[in-house]
């Protein structure tokens, strides 16, 4: 049974108060929370089973090593990926999306093109800029409607013979809404085009399955889902990893090395250069095994249901207006409170114990669109409860009394 005041108790950062007032943590878009069990196993790691990875004939290296493997076992499960050497360990979202648009820079040429759309966070932005640079490829950009919804005929009439990769959010940091990702694969590939989809705002909340899904690549980062920081994955299809050259070189990414000529280890190493974070590999694992054991469905049905809540509770609010009203939306809810400056109404809920996200969210395109200067964010997660909610809409109200 899914019992969300049992699991407020696992994570041991909710029981403390931030300027006398009781912690209202509503950034989890940004990053979550850790469980009990992550802390408990990164603290095991470094106390008991400290060493390198995969290089070593000792005890605790053989001890790391599997700890190490048996999360990407772990993932790839999770996911529901074809192989286990088709997860690949980076630093994050960012980092694994990065390594993919560098590999593009190498196969891409002049009249080739880069399909994204306006609500992609700058870390699905940037990098398919500098690889259009180098390439000589260009950007095309799918727009979205008032809602913050992307529209899917003019996905269709831009997507051409042209276009050689898509790559989108699965779910947008700043407005919610939750792309239709089975139609946009289904697009992608009728053209021959490969697609990536940046899964950083949904691995925790839906369930996955790349191989059923057919995606090509696929991105997510641990701490958003409750694991440790400093670590990402990056699922790609075994002949597209295979495809791509090497992202960065070094110590065990490297077959033979020589003067003359260098070659690669097999997947997944050909991409994991260097010492990776291996505590927080490890202890990603507990953190994916706490998600399962609540169930998707639970997990789906809760986060649901506080967002209607929050959302029926915040319009309520005078002078509120919400940015992002998908049909299909996630428990995100960013809003504008009349003029106020966003940042100056996260200040003011600070005071209180409420944490949000202020700013553009890595997402200036949409302010642009909208002509915001920034909005105010609220991210709900498993462990969020109404009565939170009732105490972040008294903030602000509070807020709007204090700065009208």
């Amino acid at each position: 049974m899914f019992d969300v005041y049992k699991i407020r108790k696992n994570f041991p950062i909710l029981n403390q108060k931030v300027h006398g007032h009781n912690l209202v943590y509503f950034d989890n878009g940004a990053s979550t929370q850790k469980h009990q069990s992550v802390i408990e196993t990164v603290n095991k790691y470094y106390s008991t089973e400290n060493a390198n990875v995969h290089r070593g004939v000792h005890y605790l290296s053989g001890l790391a090593t599997d700890k190490f493997e048996e999360t990407r076992t772990t993932i790839q499960k999770f996911i529901g990926a074809k192989h286990k050497h088709e997860i690949i360990f980076t630093k994050g979202t960012t980092d694994a999306i990065n390594l993919v648009a560098n590999g593009y820079r190498s196969i891409l040429k002049p009249g080739d093109e880069i399909l994204i759309s306006e609500m992609e966070h700058h870390s699905n932005i940037v990098p398919w800029q500098l690889c259009c640079e180098a390439s000589g490829a260009s950007l095309k950009v799918v727009q979205i409607d008032e809602n913050g919804e992307l529209s899917l005929n003019e996905l269709k009439r831009l997507i051409t013979k042209k276009t050689k990769l898509v790559a989108i959010s699965h779910i947008s940091n700043t407005l919610g809404t939750i792309n239709p990702i089975d139609e946009i694969i289904n697009l992608t590939h009728k053209v021959g085009a490969k697609i990536l989809i940046d899964g950083a705002q949904a691995a925790a909340h839906f369930k996955l399955n790349v191989n059923k899904m057919n995606v090509d690549f696929y991105c997510f980062s641990a701490h958003k889902l409750y694991g440790p920081t400093g670590v990402g994955v990056l699922y790609g299809k075994e002949e597209l990893l295979n495809m791509l050259p090497p992202y960065q070189g070094g110590g065990e990414m490297i077959q033979d090395v020589s003067f003359t000529k260098t070659t690669y280890a097999c997947l997944p190493h050909k991409f994991e250069a260097g010492t990776p974070n291996i505590a927080g590999v490890v202890g990603f694992k507990p953190a994916i095994d706490f998600i399962t054991s609540l169930g998707f469905e639970n997990i789906k049905l809760h986060e649901e249901e506080l967002l209607h809540y929050a959302t029926d509770k915040i319009l309520q609010i005078d002078g509120l207006k919400i940015y992002g009203n998908a049909k299909n939306k996630s428990a995100i809810i960013s809003f504008m409170l009349d003029n106020i400056h966003p940042y100056d109404v996260g200040l003011i809920l600070d005071k209180m114990g409420v944490a949000i996200r202020t700013g553009n969210h890595c997402t200036q395109p949409i302010m642009d669109k909208f002509n915001l200067p920034g909005t105010a964010r609220v991210s709900l997660a498993v462990y969020n409860t109404k009565e939170e909610i009732d105490i972040c809409m008294e903030a602000i109200k509070k807020a709007k009394k204090m700065l009208s």
